[in-house]
């Protein structure tokens, strides 16, 4: 079983043909609300995609916005776990979604921020905590702790970027980044490879968008190139890698397994509008995969090279 604590926010979408510059006013179109919030959107992708049993710790206010959140998440068969903030209302999150599929996000974290050490039940009989930073940062750390004590595998999806300690590092068995985040948290400009050498974690994950993903494990290193789909939304995509590759790892598949999974999982999510809603089924990732042939030499030397791995 996983256990997800963190995040949910209604997500409020506008669609329009480019993201505004700054100081730029965009004509959009289409507008929609969507269940969303990296904690939630995870564990949704955890339970559907990674077809893993999946608690949810996360806070909700009492307001409107809090329903379709709740709805979202039984429909997926998530088990949540509701701190309900009557001073603080739902989070929410305004999304601007380009025709280039690309999307700049704002988050307004409102009850999110209300996650204490002790909302956290006993995590024992658990394989997985994963955890995000939309909550505070005291309360993520004192969450991986609790987990550590009790023996449970700790994964850190270390977004939205910020620098961490050594201390809390010294707490993940797995951090998965974007290209950006891991920058952020190597405090370097270098390569890839560079970047993953600062980080003294086990074993970090790096995704980087339609170019695939990469890892490293101890001193191996693994890529994996992406998968060819056509995008609507890339909206969600890194949260339901995070998911499906967790439930992969907690299934006892290897990390190369997991990371095929979860890419397979991100791309068919970029097929589709909204976080959750973007999310697919496990019968759905497993006639994906089926159909996808193996990555080419060419494919991956190319990721290699753009990772650093090659020198």
């Amino acid at each position: 079983m996983i256990f997800v604590a963190g995040s949910a926010n209604l997500d409020f979408v506008v669609r329009a043909a480019h993201i505004p510059a700054p100081g730029e006013t965009v004509l959009g179109r289409d507008f929609q609300t969507f269940a969303g919030g990296k904690g939630a959107n995870q564990a949704v992708a955890s339970a559907r995609a990674g077809a893993m049993t999946t608690h949810m710790l996360l806070a909700l206010g009492n307001d409107a916005h809090a329903a379709p959140l709740e709805q979202s998440l039984s429909a997926a068969g998530v088990c949540c776990h509701i701190v309900r903030d009557s001073v603080q209302a739902t989070g929410t999150a305004f999304i601007c979604v380009a025709d280039d599929a690309d999307n700049a996000i704002t988050v307004a974290p409102g009850a999110n921020q209300s996650l204490r050490d002790s909302d956290l039940p006993p995590p024992s009989g658990f394989s997985h905590l994963l955890l995000q930073l939309e909550t505070p940062l005291p309360t993520v750390t004192a969450y991986a702790r609790a987990a550590r004590e009790q023996g449970v595998s700790v994964v850190l999806n270390a977004a939205p970027a910020q620098v961490l300690s050594p201390d809390v590092l010294a707490l993940i068995d797995v951090l998965i980044v974007n290209k950006g985040e891991l920058a952020v948290l190597a405090q370097h400009p270098g390569s890839i490879a560079e970047c993953l050498a600062r980080i003294d974690v086990p074993c970090v994950v790096v995704t980087l968008g339609d170019r695939g993903c990469c890892a490293r494990s101890g001193t191996s290193l693994w890529t994996e190139p992406a998968f060819a789909v056509t995008s609507v939304d890339s909206t969600g995509a890194g949260d339901t890698f995070c998911g499906v590759l967790v439930a992969a790892l907690s299934l006892g598949n290897s990390l190369v397994q997991a990371l095929r999974q979860a890419s397979a999982a991100a791309a068919l999510a970029c097929t589709r509008a909204g976080a959750q809603a973007s999310i697919p089924t496990h019968g759905e990732l497993t006639h994906f995969l089926a159909a996808q042939p193996v990555a080419t030499l060419a494919q991956i030397t190319a990721l290699n090279r753009y990772c650093g791995f090659d020198s």
